[in-house]
């Protein structure tokens, strides 16, 4: 099963308060290596965007006016993480909302339970006591955060799934080398271009002469 990173921007804290998702990312993984392929889209939430929200993620009411409202886009969404783990950090909080702008639509809420891992609670549990925010991790892990004078949510996906291979205690993945042929004679074939030479006899004898008399000059 692949897995989802997840993260959205919103115009406040609750979706029951009235707040709307103004962002929405995904980054797709399979044993936690990119694939390539993301979903990320800006949302009109239909609201104005509050000042407390605009000094976070730089999201203004003009910029969103013109941008497909989350009904506009909800079934792409739903098609891209369907059938995959969802790894948020904070789940509650984005899962609020996404139910939340589904329920709104007439549309299943997003995934099960089980399907969904919230990286919050694992740091939280092998960090207890400390601040276990997505900025915290990445100065504790030395993960580069030049790029995030604002959040967003395409950039904090790559961020949580570097966090999350941290959190696991695992290398990043390295390139699968198992399927390289290694038996023998599998590349009997190829040319490396080398010369091979062989000494003669009296070469050999000539060497064995000079190392009798560097042995009685150093030694005797």
């Amino acid at each position: 099963m692949n897995e989802i990173f997840l993260d959205t921007e919103t115009t406040g804290l609750s979706y029951k308060d009235g707040h709307k998702i103004v962002e929405i990312a995904c980054i797709e993984t399979s044993d936690l290596i990119a694939t390539g392929k993301t979903f990320h889209k800006f949302i009109n939430p239909k609201r104005n965007v509050p000042d407390e929200a605009f000094k976070i993620h730089g999201f203004s009411t003009e910029f969103l006016s013109d941008k497909k409202t989350f009904d506009q886009i909800a079934d792409e969404f739903l098609e891209f993480v369907r059938g995959k783990k969802i790894i948020i950090h904070n789940a509650s909080f984005d899962l609020g909302f996404l139910n939340g702008e589904l329920n709104s639509i007439n549309k299943k809420e997003l995934i099960e339970k089980r399907f969904v891992i919230d990286s919050l609670e694992i740091a939280r549990n092998k960090y207890p006591g400390t601040s276990n925010s997505l900025d915290a991790l990445c100065k504790k892990f030395n993960i580069d955060l030049s790029k995030r004078t604002k959040h967003n949510a395409l950039l904090d996906c790559e961020l949580l799934r570097e966090v999350y291979i941290n959190l696991l205690d695992v290398k990043e993945p390295k390139f699968n080398l198992s399927s390289i042929n290694l038996e023998k004679g599998a590349v009997k074939n190829n040319n490396y271009n080398k010369r091979i030479l062989k000494i003669s006899n009296e070469e050999i004898k000539l060497h064995k002469d000079f190392l009798k008399k560097e042995i009685k000059k150093n030694f005797y």
